[in-house]
């Protein structure tokens, strides 16, 4: 009766607040009726107790969440089909996103106490499949209101890249310890946000290419809510599980990374304040931090370069596939066009014509032929401001067969890494791609996913951090030299690029090889005009 009642009122009366006390007595007859007649019922009855009753209770948990009651949305929320459970928690979390810390544990152990963390039982949902589906999600595109005259759009991305890292914190919650297999919870939980990290880091490392002082959101983001977690980590999980070793090598590899970065931006601060002061006012405090910064930045840098066991980002993996079967690499990334000023292009049918013949235009007509090279590029569906990519070759030895001895991606990569250089022969000059979204993957002919090919966005990413960490080290050194320091830094970068050992050459573009010859050159003027200035002291 109750339950023909609530449906015949319809869902805008059922969510009005003046209704609470009706709600949670129709919620509580469904769980009873649900409890007394679960091996009594007829197939229409129990069809209609379903369906109904998880309107019922539905309207409940998102009453109660509305009135920041999430430690009881879980006691209900776990009764529910399991399709209809996920979307719920799903919706939940993405709400109390931006909520205190203090909130979203509430919905968080509402979550783990109610329902199983794996699945057993494929008509109920667990925890895991939500923290899935909210991962899944958080990288999807999705529609933004832009201003009228579309000037907002880069600062919406980069917000949108904030969002994507809070996302973590939902795994980095500690689930109760009255919860059986709680250490083993916690511990899968913090693989998986390594795990998702990872490719968030190399998703924002091609966004934080532009050499300006402030810190890129995204990735220090993420820093910050995993520090302390993995401060646990040897108690946690296994470093012997060689997918957790890889993916917690990864991870070090990127605070590396961003470490250097941070600094870099610190000296960078410091040499444009500084450069807006004549120099005869400049204090000797603020001429010893700028010399501190770009030393600091240059130890970093050749911490990171000067490597000897084991590369920065290392790429190199053997394939899973074998020569003999017909595989496919396969490339689809959305991104946002942006002018060489910082501000978004906006894309139509003719700019993707052009940008589809100038992604062509980065290979031989061999390779093309050779590879069965295929480009896509079209406005996205769901952004107007954004494009969406899709690359497709065949692998080859080296390149999806084998052993990627190269460390630098193969043909995908090297073509992506001249659009997010802003370096395409045929299209504007200075126009780059700036990344919302990059997958990569193994298909067979019929472009069915077979796996994951990581090694091509690490590749990808070699290809646009390493020079420019080189370039940024170059400028360093410059500013140093200039302060009168006479260590041969520039010396050491020059030899660590020529080196065939190294590997580092054939990761630059010619536009970036320009550019380190100039740096090359001005380092030289600088040495020689510090010679000449020590020469009367010597004499």
């Amino acid at each position: 009766m109750v339950m023909v009642v609530f449906h015949r009122r319809g869902s805008k009366r059922l969510e009005s607040r003046d209704d609470s006390d009706m709600i949670r007595f129709g919620a509580h007859i469904v769980l009873v009726l649900r409890y007394l007649l679960s091996n009594e019922m007829e197939d229409e009855f129990e069809e209609k107790l379903v369906t109904v009753g998880d309107l019922i209770i539905n309207m409940y948990v998102r009453y109660l969440f509305s009135e920041g009651q999430e430690e009881l949305v879980g006691v209900y929320a776990s009764q529910l089909e399991r399709d209809v459970c996920i979307d719920l928690f799903v919706d939940m979390m993405e709400l109390r996103l931006n909520s205190s810390l203090h909130t979203m544990y509430k919905l968080f152990l509402s979550a783990v106490e109610y329902l199983p963390f794996s699945s057993g039982d494929a008509s109920k949902a667990c925890f895991e499949e939500i923290i899935e589906r909210v991962l899944s999600r958080s990288r999807e595109t999705k529609p933004h209101q832009y201003s009228e005259d579309f000037s907002d759009v880069v600062e919406q991305h980069h917000l949108q890249a904030l969002q994507k890292a809070m996302i973590i914190q939902w795994l980095c919650f500690t689930p109760p310890s009255s919860i059986p297999g709680f250490e083993m919870i916690t511990g899968k939980l913090l693989i998986r946000a390594l795990m998702h990290s990872n490719t968030l880091f190399r998703e924002f490392s091609l966004i934080s290419m532009r050499r300006v002082p402030e810190l890129p959101v995204g990735p220090h983001k993420l820093l910050a809510i995993l520090a302390e977690p993995l401060k646990q980590k040897e108690n946690l999980f296994s470093l012997e599980d060689q997918e957790v070793s890889d993916n917690l090598e990864e991870f070090e590899d990127w605070h590396e990374y961003y470490s250097l970065d941070a600094t870099y931006r610190g000296w960078l601060r410091c040499e444009m304040e500084n450069s807006s002061v004549p120099p005869e006012m400049l204090s000797a405090e603020e001429k010893d931090q700028a010399v501190a910064a770009a030393t600091q930045t240059l130890e970093l840098a050749f911490l990171l370069l000067e490597r000897e066991e084991r590369p920065w980002l290392n790429a190199v993996e053997t394939s899973p596939f074998e020569s003999s079967e017909l595989v496919f690499l396969e490339l689809h990334a959305t991104a946002i066009l942006c002018l060489p000023s910082g501000e978004c292009m906006i894309p139509d049918a003719t700019s993707c014509t052009a940008l589809t013949s100038a992604l062509y235009s980065t290979v031989s007509e061999e390779d093309m032929l050779h590879r069965q090279l295929k480009v896509e590029v079209k406005v996205s569906s769901k952004d107007p401001c954004c494009i969406e990519v899709a690359l497709r070759c065949l692998a080859t030895e080296g390149d999806g067969f084998g052993l990627h001895e190269a460390n630098d991606g193969g043909l995908l990569a090297a073509i992506m890494a001249a659009g997010f250089k802003g370096e395409l022969n045929r299209f504007q000059p200075g126009v780059s791609m700036e990344i919302s979204r990059l997958d990569t993957w193994y298909s067979d002919c019929n472009g069915s996913v077979e796996s994951t090919a990581a090694y091509i966005i690490r590749g990808l990413c070699r290809r646009c951090c390493l020079p420019e960490t080189i370039l940024r080290s170059m400028q360093a050194s410059i500013s140093l030299s200039e302060a009168g320091d006479s260590l041969d830094r520039c010396d050491k970068l020059i030899e660590l690029v020529a080196s065939s050992d190294s590997g580092m050459m054939h990761l630059f573009s010619q536009q970036q090889l320009q550019e380190f010859l100039i740096f090359e050159r001005e380092c030289f003027i600088c040495k020689m005009e510090l010679e000449e200035e020590q020469r009367p002291a010597d004499g």
